[in-house]
């Protein structure tokens, strides 16, 4: 994991890292975050965004619960274990009892069904990417 250094830290601007290996979805979520005056980058796996120069200041992660490689239930984990708290939001179309609580277990800020309420997940982007 290589964060990328700030050069500015009067920027509050909200990136959104986009983790899905759906090519569509990733471009629908990057015109909405685009749309709400936000940053959207786009990812196909969770190794992608890992290998990546993501930034961790006013950041947030949207991510597809279930990816063709694997899972990203890790990816809160593996965020912790090399010292980075960036906030991750999971989306998921299997809104089981059993899902929810795997993605409470594995530490999610929040959780969203499919179809999701674009509205409703920019408002918790937005707060927590400002939460401690």
């Amino acid at each position: 994991m290589k964060p990328k250094t700030e050069t500015n830290a009067a920027n509050s601007t909200v990136v959104v890292h986009i983790i899905d290996d759906n090519e569509s979805t990733r471009r629908a979520f990057t015109r909405l975050m685009r749309s709400a005056g936000m940053h959207g980058i786009a990812y196909a796996s969770v190794e992608e965004f890992l290998e990546s120069d993501f930034e961790q200041r006013s950041a947030c992660i949207v991510t597809d619960v279930h990816l063709s490689e694997n899972d990203s239930l890790s990816l809160p984990d593996r965020l912790q274990e090399g010292g980075f708290d960036i906030p991750v939001i999971f989306i998921t179309a299997d809104y089981s009892a059993e899902t929810r609580e795997r993605i409470r277990t594995a530490g999610g800020r929040a959780y969203f069904g499919k179809p999701v309420d674009d509205q409703a997940l920019l408002d918790m982007i937005r707060w927590a990417a400002r939460s401690p």
